[in-house]
């Protein structure tokens, strides 16, 4: 399915920049594998060593307009039943939802690369920048 925008046109990833911090998280979690709400809250948390937290309401808040805006999609897959809740709602980037990712990311580098050429980065840190 195409996303059209108001004027009914095809909407590009660039018509929903820029992302929010909690949505490009939500995208970062989903882009190597399905999670349920809780699994990308743990996920956020860990790959930002704590630095970011996504509480339940600006989650779930997010994923709603994610879900609308055609970034994500609930999954009708399930893992093991055994070792799984079935109240659980798992969810997967949509094909839509990996090129607004990318097209952010391609944003946010080009923010970087001028920070940089200003001297306002000392150098490249290999640790996780606050935040992220």
């Amino acid at each position: 399915m195409v996303r059209k925008n108001r004027a009914g046109r095809a909407r590009e990833p660039r018509d929903l920049l820029p992302l929010t911090p909690a949505v490009l998280h939500i995208l970062l979690a989903l882009a190597d594998e399905e999670r349920h709400g809780y699994g990308i809250m743990r996920e956020v948390e860990g790959r930002t060593g704590g630095q970011t937290r996504l509480g339940p309401g600006t989650l779930y808040g997010s994923i709603k307009r994610m879900l609308a805006d055609g970034l994500v999609e609930e999954s009708d897959e399930r893992p093991d039943p055994e070792m799984d809740d079935q109240r659980r709602r798992y969810y997967r980037i949509t094909d839509f939802g990996r090129r607004v990712a990318g097209a952010e990311a391609e944003r946010l580098s080009g923010l970087v690369e001028m920070a940089r050429a200003r001297k306002l980065l000392r150098s490249r840190r290999s640790s996780v920048p606050e935040g992220f």
